[in-house]
């Protein structure tokens, strides 16, 4: 690594979890959004139904990048679950 050369990163806490009510408070969103980006497999979440749902850091790390997609760039909820793996793909093909 070069002297000058800065790292960059996402420290993820395994005991991080969050409830949906948490997660629609934190990401300013309804539950309808959630459970919707939930049913396309945008997330997978912990839980049976939505009441019980456990969003773990690196979950709740994707919905946030994907609600971002959604936003910022008009995509539907299958193309940001597309460019989600496609990201995911292109970080563990370099080592990341």
């Amino acid at each position: 690594m070069a002297e000058n050369e800065v790292l960059s990163g996402t420290i993820l806490d395994e005991r991080f979890r969050l409830t949906l009510m948490e997660v629609c408070q934190i990401c300013e969103v309804s539950a309808d959004r959630i459970v919707e980006l939930v049913s396309e497999g945008v997330i997978e979440v912990e839980g049976n139904e939505p009441a019980a749902w456990c969003f773990d850091a690196v979950t709740f790390q994707r919905l946030r990048i994907a609600l971002r997609l959604e936003r910022d760039l008009g995509l539907n909820p299958a193309g940001a679950a597309l460019v989600l793996d496609l990201l995911e793909e292109l970080h563990r093909l370099r080592g990341k």
